[in-house]
């Protein structure tokens, strides 16, 4: 099975993507989006901005370098769990994780998304999402 971009139809009517590695995990998935032509956009500019470096803010604050976007910000959520988005050229986030244990398996992710979002298929799947 190859990667995918399965595109949801969300209860309230509106679109999210998800992408999938070739073993069928979810790897990240996307805000609502209203139209699936607005989510496909989205899902373009996941595979245009899939390279972006990497901005650390788990880090001592003086020690954080930031970057222009496009780029992927690690941080901790409310409960201490690694996560990370990935923002557009135009800051707009267009990707957001599920939490991590591990500073180590959030960059996982990161690299997941690098290996499977360039040449992943889109899909659109005919069941409903939260």
């Amino acid at each position: 099975m190859a990667s995918k971009f399965e595109i949801l139809v969300t209860k309230n009517g509106g679109y999210r993507f998800a992408l999938k590695a070739a073993n069928g995990q979810v790897v990240s998935t996307s805000q609502v989006y209203k139209t699936v032509v607005t989510c496909k956009k989205g899902i373009a500019s996941v595979k245009v901005n899939a390279l972006a470096h990497i901005e650390d803010q788990t880090i001592d604050e003086a020690e954080v370098v930031t970057l222009k976007n496009p780029k992927y910000e690690v941080y901790r959520d409310k409960a201490g769990e690694f996560r990370f988005r990935l923002r557009a050229k135009n800051g707009q986030v267009i990707l957001a994780s599920e939490g991590y244990g591990t500073k180590a398996g959030c960059q996982n992710g990161i690299a997941s998304i690098g290996k499977n979002a360039p040449e992943a298929e889109v899909v659109l799947v005919d069941t409903q999402a939260d």
